[in-house]
């Protein structure tokens, strides 16, 4: 299931922006019910599911040519939720999706019976503290409002984020209680010293909704997406380790029993070559980190 103040590049004229799986082409419904026919029967697409950016725009503007040159073609289907990637996998009308970390595949997986693998590392998106309000961190008033994902990985991680930069001492019981939830931290006097409103909010909406909050902690995709490093650059971005490299990790995912495909091999192929790597490092100057590592 992410960027410093690098602005957005413009996404390819060709990119396939889709919202709803029911929008997917003809082709792809046939697919159902029978799955996708593989390789050996000489078909050379691989459909691939992504968020706009800075996934399609990496996929239609390398990946693709590197699988042409290898004879494969690239069709490229945008979302721009983190739901309908996932739903559309599973019933085998994508061969892969790329726009989620581990812990967020395995989330659904658990949570939405989902049967999904990892197979291969591509980047990390920082997450950010944006707001169209404040210079610094140090100028938020105590009880500002401050956004952040509702969904289970990337609200922890935000979080996280928050206790990282000072905002919070920690993240008070939650991920320790049952009970406890991301609004539990608001009221917790130890753990949020300034009495911050903690808001969850669909990872998608924050952009939108910045202009009503005192700040956020967003996604370096729906960031970018949105041009906010161009016009509001984050205040402060995620550092790493090794561990959290791991873990804030973009990766090819596919349906289970597909990890070997001969799609699936010329993907994780193509997506680790130099010319993926190069792209990364010269468009998003460090607001996109490559990351080719191998889901553990």
């Amino acid at each position: 299931m992410t960027q410093s103040d690098v602005p957005r590049k413009a996404m390819s004229k060709n990119l396939i922006t889709k919202i709803a799986a029911t929008t997917m082409t003809a082709a792809l419904v046939l697919g159902l019910g029978a799955g996708l026919v593989s390789a050996d029967d000489g078909d050379r697409k691989i459909t691939v599911g992504v968020n706009p950016v800075p996934h399609a725009d990496i996929m239609e503007n390398t990946v693709k040519d590197v699988l042409a040159e290898a004879g494969w073609e690239l069709e490229v289907v945008v979302f721009q939720d983190y739901v309908l990637p996932n739903t559309s996998l599973e019933e085998g009308e994508l061969d892969a999706n790329y726009f989620q970390t581990l812990g967020y595949m395995n989330n659904q997986n658990e949570e939405n019976g989902l049967h999904l693998a990892a197979v291969a590392g591509v980047h990390i998106e920082p997450m950010g503290i944006y707001t169209q309000k404040y210079k610094s961190l140090e100028e938020l008033p105590d009880g500002a409002e401050i956004g952040i994902p509702n969904d289970p990985d990337n609200g922890a991680r935000a979080l996280a984020l928050l206790v990282q930069k000072g905002l919070l001492t920690s993240v008070g019981a939650y991920g320790t209680d049952a009970n406890a939830t991301f609004e539990s931290v608001s009221d917790d006097a130890e753990a949020n010293p300034h009495g911050y409103k903690i808001t969850p909010l669909e990872a998608a909406s924050l952009p939108l909704s910045l202009p009503d909050l005192d700040a956020a902690c967003i996604n370096g995709n729906y960031a970018l997406g949105a041009e906010l490093p161009s016009n509001y650059p984050a205040l402060e971005i995620e550092e790493f380790d090794d561990e959290t490299s791991v873990r804030r990790t973009n990766f090819i995912v596919v349906k289970q029993g597909n990890e070997e495909t001969e799609k699936t091999k010329a993907l994780v192929e193509a997506v680790k070559s130099d010319a993926v790597k190069e792209y990364i490092d010269e468009q998003y100057k460090g607001s996109v980190i490559a990351s080719f590592i191998d889901p553990e």
